[in-house]
């Protein structure tokens, strides 16, 4: 995919796997690292406890870093058995963008925000730092709002889905609207990020949400990497020069 988007060459990429190891033994895997990202499901129980089994295995000079899309480090800083050395560093689709946002809790230390700063630079990551904890870090906090706008004007049969999408791609001169950008994201891991902030705030546009996304994911129709959600793939309706015919 990296190729076919013109990011890297066919030969670096051979290169850069062959310089990969993989394994499914945490010993083995981190008993040398100098940093840990971790990215599993959006559950801080479950993050605490991955973390301090890592902290039981990796030298002390590690650094333990959280991908998480909703959840602020914070909440998970003591359970890592290293706070001043935790933090989130937050990877978007490397295929369209070299943003990552770099969020440290109340505890992190100067240092450990100096080292990841330098890391991500030297991966050609930009890092977005940010001054304080914010759910959803800078960008996913905007997109949030929007896909939430989206998804209500869908709920509750305001328009089509390919409107809705028009009308943003038409205005903004994009090329993927909203339900696109879902179906990218994978509509499950929207219904996840979707059902916390209704949870936590009730907001009704969130729970039409839900409702909304739960009808698409029950039926297995999570979005590009099923090959359909609110739209088919490969070749989704969108990138068809016809879907924008008549608009400037």
């Amino acid at each position: 995919a990296m190729v076919r988007h013109q990011r890297v060459t066919g030969g670096r990429i051979e290169q850069t796997l062959g310089r990969i190891q993989f394994s499914m033994d945490p010993q083995t895997a981190g008993k040398n690292a100098d940093l840990i990202s971790e990215s599993i499901p959006e559950d801080p129980d479950l993050k605490s406890n991955v973390f301090s089994q890592f902290n039981a295995i990796c030298p002390a000079h590690t650094i333990f870093t959280t991908n998480s899309s909703t959840l602020v480090p914070s909440m998970i800083a003591d359970g890592s058995g290293r706070p001043d050395r935790f933090a989130a560093l937050h990877f978007h689709s490397i295929l369209v963008t070299n943003i990552v946002d770099v969020m440290p809790h109340p505890g992190t230390s100067g240092q450990t925000m100096e080292k990841l700063l330098k890391f991500c630079k030297a991966i050609d990551q930009y890092p977005i730092e940010l001054k304080k904890e914010q759910s959803g870090y800078v960008y996913n906090t905007m997109l949030v709002q929007m896909l939430l706008s989206a998804l209500m004007l869908k709920a509750d049969e305001t328009a089509a889905v390919a409107d809705i999408d028009r009308a943003w791609m038409g205005i903004m001169k994009t090329r993927v609207g909203p339900f696109g950008i879902m179906d990218s994201i994978g509509l499950d891991t929207v219904l996840g990020v979707t059902e916390y902030w209704a949870g936590k705030e009730q907001d009704p546009r969130a729970l039409a949400g839900v409702r909304l996304l739960k009808k698409y994911v029950d039926k297995g129709h999570l979005g590009i990497k099923s090959g359909c959600g609110f739209y088919r793939y490969p070749d989704p309706e969108f990138t068809d020069a016809a879907f924008m015919a008549g608009i400037y």
